[in-house]
Parts: structure tokens; sequence; C-alpha cells
């Protein structure tokens, strides 16, 4: 069981597929930090929007050129022509309509896809509370429920059903896992 790493605005219907880094070069083209597992979707780029941080709007930018350079992913975008004009879109987000996200492989799993799951007992199907977050330190991911009151390993033997359509995620719990954040 894994997990996509592309975001979703909240807010609103969007995904953030990459953010932005330094100017590459003199032509305008820019480093960027990929988000998506998929990186065979920025070939295919058209258009984006770019956003700042928590912003809730954001400006149409059409892709001339998107491509790996030693590990690196860069664009180049129509219009951006120098490392001057680079500069001002260093630090934003590169975001397309959620209508567009690469669907992710069986097994797989969009983080903001479980926020907003009720996570049931499997076997009782007794409501232990709402995934308000989704943690990934390395580790396995963690599902944050009822903010925090309990982390629960996302991993196959502990979520045995993952129903992100219907909001509803079934957990087999390890013995004590609910008692550990019980003062």
């Amino acid at each position: 069981m894994s997990s996509n790493t592309v975001r979703k605005d909240p807010a609103a219907d969007w995904v953030t597929v990459a953010v932005l880094g330094r100017p590459r070069g003199i032509r305008g083209e820019l480093t960027a930090i990929s988000l998506s597992s998929h990186p065979d979707r920025f070939e295919k780029l058209t258009k984006v929007y770019l956003f700042a941080a928590g912003a809730a709007k954001g400006a149409e930018h059409e892709v001339e050129r998107t491509w790996n350079h030693q590990g690196v992913l860069i664009f180049k975008f129509k219009g951006i022509d120098s490392m001057t004009d680079a500069e001002n879109y260093r630090g934003l987000e590169v975001r397309i309509p959620l209508s567009e996200r690469v669907d992710p492989e069986p097994g797989e799993y969009f983080h903001s896809d479980m926020i907003g799951c009720e996570v049931q007992d499997a076997a009782t199907r007794r409501v232990i509370g709402t995934v308000t977050d989704f943690l990934d330190y390395g580790g396995p991911a963690l599902l944050q429920v009822n903010a925090g009151d309990l982390l629960v390993p996302f991993v196959k033997e502990i979520c045995v059903g993952i129903h992100p359509e219907q909001k509803l995620i079934l957990v087999t719990l390890p013995e004590g896992l609910e008692d550990v954040n019980k003062l």
C-alpha cells in the first residue's frame, strides 16, 4: 500500500504537482520540486496555474517545455524569458485542476482523498473518528484521526478496507493503540 504525494488544496479544486525553485540559466527556466509520483506527467503539461503558497487564486501559464536535467525538474514557461523574469516565480506552486490529476495505480491513494474519511473498526463497524491529516515522515505514513487524538499507521495490515469514494477506512487496530494518547 502506498500513497501518492500529490497535494490537493483543500480550499479549491486544485492539485499542487510541483513547487518552483531557483532560476536556471539565462532563458527564464526554473527548477522545480516535483510533488507527483508520476514524473512522466510533466512532459504532457501544456498549461498550468501558478499560485503563491496558500493563495486562493492563481494565474494561468503556458508550459513551453519541461525536462529533467541531472535529476532536477526544469520548467520553461512562455513569456518568462530571462533570469530576472524567472526570479519573480521562485516559490510558486504549480497547480492543475483536480479533474486533470493522474489516477493512482491500484493500491495507491492520494493523501488528500484520505482526509475527511470516517475510520471504523473493521470487525464491529464502531466509528473511531475522522481523518484530519495525512502525515508522512519517511516511515509508514500516519493517518491523523480526530486532530491527533489517534495516529494510525497507513499500512495494509491495519487499514484493511480503504474506500475514499465512500469516505470510509476500515481498520484493525493493534491492541492498545487507541489508549496511547489518553491521559
